[in-house]
């Protein structure tokens, strides 16, 4: 009776050790590529150091591009996959606005030629994304790693599950839910709007009949809004662009909160985070606050950003390393 006992410990002693094993490899880690390709984030750093050099406004491209993968169907890649138009390139989010996918390419192209076959995309987004911020001004963090790609890709999932600039704040709050993020997640990561460009079309519902009242959006700063209406007329072109961070627009910093205090939002799902009347207790505190406190939006920015990067990855033998970032192994 003893021998059986001690056996039944030690299997259960072994079971549990297997347990953990699979367990820790399953996570994601800082480290994941430090012997299969330790030279990986130089060789991002310095691509995208290339591409903000020939555009300043692939910084915001790239991160934009993280954010949209995450959301829909987790942190897999899948936003970079080519096809018909019922892939997530043609979600209503990112057709004729999604970009840098060349930029990627280029990545894979430099990682490709150190360390074959061992780097997914997926990663290879959320590295690009923290690079963007540190060479707009912005924080940084240790990247987690160990993603693998996915192979399908959803349009139709991707318009149900990426918040749209449209929508009210408890749609976008009940979103950000949806994937394991929370309030403070929904105010820090629009900070990510602290750099970047937004088209006519997303905003210009907010200048001339908003929610069909036949008048402006009242919470618009009133210089603000004379302007916007001279940029983006009733009946002009609605694929013009405009900063989304009135008078900061390249540098990663606090400004933006402090433009949606004065009214200067430029998105309604900018400045519902501070205007809403459902924003009182929550976003709005959280907006004054990162209005006044740099260090602190910066530290919940990565802290949500590392959060966001993992939502849902493909790890262990789930997925794949994909050749081509655009189309799956064959």
């Amino acid at each position: 009776m003893m021998k059986s006992s001690n056996n039944f410990k030690a299997d259960s002693l072994l079971l549990i050790s297997l347990l953990l094993c699979l367990g820790v490899r399953s996570q994601l880690t800082t480290d994941f590529y430090s012997e299969t390709c330790p030279t990986l984030l130089s060789i991002v750093r310095k691509q995208v150091q290339n591409a903000i050099k020939t555009e300043i406004r692939m910084a915001a491209s790239l991160l934009r591009l993280h954010f949209h993968d995450c959301f829909v169907n987790g942190c897999d890649a899948s936003v970079l996959l080519d096809g018909d138009n019922t892939t997530e390139k043609f979600a209503l989010a990112n057709v004729n606005s999604a970009r840098g996918f060349e930029v990627v390419d280029a990545i894979k192209s430099a990682i490709e030629s150190s360390c074959s076959g061992v780097v997914s995309c997926a990663d290879i987004l959320a590295i690009a994304a923290r690079d963007s911020v540190v060479l707009s001004g912005g924080p940084t963090w240790r990247v987690l790693l160990g993603r693998r790609d996915g192979t399908a890709s959803s349009a139709t999932q991707a318009n149900a599950t990426l918040p749209s600039p449209f929508e009210a704040l408890d749609e976008i709050i009940q979103k950000y839910t949806n994937v394991g993020l929370n309030v403070t997640d929904v105010v820090s990561l629009s900070g990510g709007h602290t750099i970047g460009l937004a088209k006519c079309s997303t905003f210009n519902n907010r200048l001339f009949n908003f929610s069909g009242t036949g008048a402006p959006d009242g919470t618009m700063e009133v210089s603000m809004l004379s302007d916007l209406k001279s940029f983006c007329p009733a009946n002009g072109d609605s694929n013009r662009f405009t900063v989304l961070d009135r008078n900061s627009t390249d540098l990663f910093d606090n400004h933006y909160f402090k433009n949606l205090v004065d009214g200067k939002g430029l998105l309604g799902s900018d400045q519902i985070l501070y205007s809403s009347d459902s924003a009182v207790s929550t976003t709005k505190s959280l907006v004054e606050s990162y209005s006044k406190d740099s260090k602190l939006f910066f530290n919940d920015f990565a802290n949500s950003m590392i959060k966001m990067g993992n939502i849902s990855p493909l790890t262990g033998s789930n997925g794949e390393i994909r050749k081509n970032c655009r189309a799956v192994n064959s």
